[in-house]
């Protein structure tokens, strides 16, 4: 019985212009040599880095960067800490740099916020690549916390500054700066999440609430697509986390449902793509 569902992938998803602008310049280098070595995986999704890998794309860790000599290494959009560039001066490394220019900016601002002494607290992902870089500009002295309770932990300093990772949900931003104004903290909030990200919010509500069903596609490695699979799920109840075609089950859907498509600021449009014809064949 064929489920003649009605399928729209939503314009806004897909991968963000600092993604875009790191894999535009890998897919260049490795037209141009052949192959290129990546510090970590250029974008959190498994399915674009292994289409990469197949074209020559080499991941490399932390270890294996140290060991290499004379090389090109793209840094990802998520950037890096100071230590990176100085192990690639030791090493005779050319950086191709694809840092997103957000990140750049909010490095930049971290660092002369701890060269001022200024207390710096930062609210992202424990070890996630884009924080290293943060930390790194501190020397690792600031502190990172993944949410309230984690921060009220710490002995807090009557004053302190609070930065947030570029892909955090703005409304939690805000809930926390609140309270701990409530509490009687004085806080230098500097709101530096990713205008490109946090839009997304109310463009998914938007769309999640048009359909009967959402597939919601990203790796299960991105921050951005967690946050962004629960604003879904919060709009609309139908909704399932998928990161590759071969999880999609028939059984979700009804014959003549409106399904909708979406995904992270991480996932490709070709896997979406992917996902509406799998779809449509049901």
């Amino acid at each position: 019985m064929p489920y003649h569902l009605s399928v729209r992938i939503d314009p806004n998803s897909g991968f963000c212009f600092g993604v875009i602008y790191a894999i535009q310049m890998a897919e260049d280098l490795l037209d141009e040599q052949g192959y290129l070595y990546c510090l970590g995986d250029i974008v959190h999704n498994d399915e674009e880095v292994e289409r990469l890998e197949q074209r020559g794309l080499r991941i490399i860790n932390y270890e294996e960067l140290a060991a290499l000599r004379d090389e090109a290494v793209l840094i990802r959009a998520h950037g890096e800490p100071p230590s990176t560039y100085q192990m690639a001066l030791e090493n005779n490394l050319t950086l191709i740099d694809a840092s997103c220019p957000v990140v750049l900016k909010l490095q930049n601002r971290i660092k002369t916020s701890f060269d001022r002494k200024d207390r710096i607290y930062i609210y992202g992902k424990h070890g996630h690549a884009e924080v290293r870089g943060l930390l790194g500009q501190t020397g690792g002295e600031a502190v990172v916390f993944e949410n309230l309770d984690e921060l009220l932990g710490h002995e807090l300093p009557s004053n302190l500054t609070l930065y947030s990772q570029t892909t955090k949900s703005t409304d939690s931003f805000y809930r926390i700066k609140n309270e701990l104004e409530q509490r009687g903290y004085q806080v230098n909030a500097n709101d530096t999440i990713c205008r490109q990200v946090s839009n997304r919010d109310k463009d998914l509500r938007r769309f999640a609430a048009q359909f009967d069903q959402i597939v919601f596609v990203s790796g299960t490695k991105s921050s951005n697509g967690k946050v962004l699979f629960q604003v879904c799920k919060d709009t609309n109840p139908a909704t399932h986390f998928i990161s590759k075609t071969d999880e999609l089950r028939a059984e979700w859907f009804r014959p003549g449902q409106s399904v909708g498509i979406c995904g992270a600021t991480s996932t490709p449009m070709w896997l979406m793509e992917q996902v509406r014809d799998a779809l449509l064949a049901l």
